[in-house]
């Protein structure tokens, strides 16, 4: 349905204004938001664009009625235009529930109850006079709208004629059609926004028309028993019976609604419409959230998060990784609390700082993934960004002043399954060595007698089987850059003595890895590696300039 500007009501305020207000932004941080949301509000009801995900709109307009609660004067906030035609009957909107218990709340008060899917489209009053289709406005502020009846008498979806003379009101919503739309992989695929663009337009062609759907959701003055209602709607050509089926208690409304959750639908849905069969007379119907009908949502695919700061990562190639500090929200039921970037490139195109407010989603249900900015503070402080040449493949193999991060990376992978396999040896086992003063080269845990206790006291056994990796492990735990199908001699001295060009005759081996590969046997760096390495017993890491002429 259209987004409907909600009116900060005294109860709604009173609610609110019992929550936290501690740790409120400054009111140029409010009055932007407000104004934000205003902009939202104005192209989506006046241009019929949606410049937002519908559930990052909703948690930004709650969160700015949590502060205007918390505020003595709200900023002004944008109100929709007029529509030019009233509705026979008005819309009422639908209040959300979120949760299990809302929804257990909600049924255990009420009888006769329906699920219907909360399709993801615009919302339509159509007016029949004598059977005959004679107006369509949509939803507007729910008492008026703007007047689609042109369009709508040409849209094949749309019942032009009633099987009977009569005069009658249909509510329901247009919605683009999708085939085989799984609601819980693609999400709402932007289908609202298409639908809402397409009605705002003068001219649809033949085939934007065609796929043009409409679901009816009620006959506000229809029989007043559901099943009737259906039966005629049925009657008359409508599919409404279809997606409205009887629910007993709250196990039935979970596995429809997880149903039309995970199964193919023609449309996007964006939650269930829970129904009383019974309602009101049409005559008392309000603009307004009605007791008789309430949607439960999906669990929301994005979040909306401020940034408290950013910090920059140094991985073990010397990439920088920009790390958003969030404040913690909820998302597919996980708590999160930072997110990347991705890379400082990235970074920097989206020019996030701390105070702006992000859309995050996850990707692959279990890595959260930065999208979008939403929001600006209004006071952006700069960020300390480190100096990107700086940093490479070949720095940071000690932990001087700003490489402890790249040379914890290099530990890290070093430790891995990737690298020398050291079972029970991770992250935190590294740490805990650097900050005990023990490490001020990528070797020194070789020497078992400088082990610190406080580390574990089966440390010295855990890093023991280190010893006996072969020299080919050894090379990929120090990061040697990949050498594509190249033979690889198990003797240094072969490999440090192979020229750029040696390198670019190997299968798999082009001129910026022959480059790098070079670079890394020679660096003075890595020689001392070699050296300790040759020190404690490795094969293949003594000097042997024999077998280097050799090769």
């Amino acid at each position: 349905m259209l987004r409907i500007w909600i009116t900060i009501s005294l109860c709604l305020a009173a609610r609110l204004a019992s929550a936290d207000c501690a740790d409120l932004p400054t009111k140029a941080d409010v009055a932007q938001l407000a104004e934000q949301i205003n902009q939202w509000d104005q192209a989506y009801h006046e241009q019929g664009r949606s410049l937002v995900p519908d559930e990052i709109y909703d948690q930004a307009l709650q969160q700015l009625q949590h502060w205007q609660a918390c505020s003595p004067a709200p900023p002004p906030l944008y109100q929709p235009r007029a529509g030019k035609n009233a509705h026979p009957i008005p819309q009422t909107g639908l209040a959300k529930i979120h949760s299990q218990a809302e929804a257990a709340d909600w049924i255990k008060h009420r009888a006769d109850l329906w699920i219907q899917p909360k399709v993801d489209g615009v919302a339509v009053t159509l007016e029949y006079r004598q059977g005959q289709l004679v107006r369509a406005v949509s939803r507007g502020d729910g008492w008026q709208g703007e007047d689609w009846t042109a369009t709508a008498q040409r849209l094949p979806a749309v019942l032009q004629h009633w099987p009977q003379p009569v005069d009658l009101v249909l509510q329901g919503e247009l919605y683009w059609r999708l085939s085989e739309h799984v609601q819980s992989r693609t999400g709402s695929a932007g289908a609202r926004s298409r639908i809402a663009g397409l009605m705002n337009r003068q001219q649809l062609t033949d085939e934007e028309r065609a796929a043009i759907g409409l679901f009816v959701w009620d006959w506000p003055d229809g029989p007043a028993q559901m099943t009737e209602r259906l039966a005629q709607m049925t009657q008359a050509g409508l599919d409404t019976a279809r997606y409205t089926l009887p629910i007993t208690d709250l196990r039935s409304a979970q596995t429809q609604r997880q149903r039309w959750f995970t199964e193919p639908l023609p449309f996007a849905t964006d939650g269930v419409v829970l129904r009383q069969s019974r309602r009101p007379s049409a005559a008392d119907w309000q603009a307004e959230t009605p007791y008789w009908a309430v949607a439960w949502k999906h669990p929301p695919q994005r979040a909306l998060a401020r940034v408290r700061d950013i910090e920059f990562g140094i991985g073990r190639s010397g990439r920088i990784t920009p790390v958003l500090q969030l404040e913690p929200v909820e998302l597919d039921g996980r708590r999160i609390r930072r997110v990347s970037a991705g890379s400082l490139q990235r970074w920097r195109e989206l020019d996030v700082l701390p105070g702006d407010r992000v859309s995050i989603r996850l990707s692959g249900q279990t890595i959260p993934q930065l999208e979008e900015v939403i929001t600006r503070a209004a006071d952006r402080s700069i960020a300390n960004v480190p100096d990107p040449a700086r940093y490479h493949p070949l720095s940071c193999w000690t932990p001087e002043d700003g490489c402890r991060d790249q040379f914890l990376a290099r530990l890290e992978w070093l430790g891995s399954a990737d690298g020398l396999d050291l079972a029970g040896v991770g992250p935190g086992t590294w740490k805990c060595l650097l900050d005990a003063g023990q490490l001020t080269g990528m070797l020194d845990w070789l020497d078992a007698q400088a082990l610190p206790p406080t580390c574990g006291t089966q440390l010295a056994g855990l890093l023991q089987p280190a010893t006996e990796r072969g020299f080919l492990q050894w090379l990929w735990a120090l990061s040697m850059p990949p050498s594509g199908d190249a033979a690889v001699p198990e003797r240094w001295t072969m490999l440090a003595a192979r020229t750029q060009q040696d390198w670019q005759t190997q299968p798999g081996v082009g001129p910026h890895r022959a480059r790098q590969l070079v670079a890394f046997f020679q660096h003075p760096e890595v020689e001392l590696l070699r050296a300790r390495l040759a020190a404690v017993g490795i094969d293949g890491f003594a000097e042997d300039r024999a077998n280097a002429r050799s090769e």
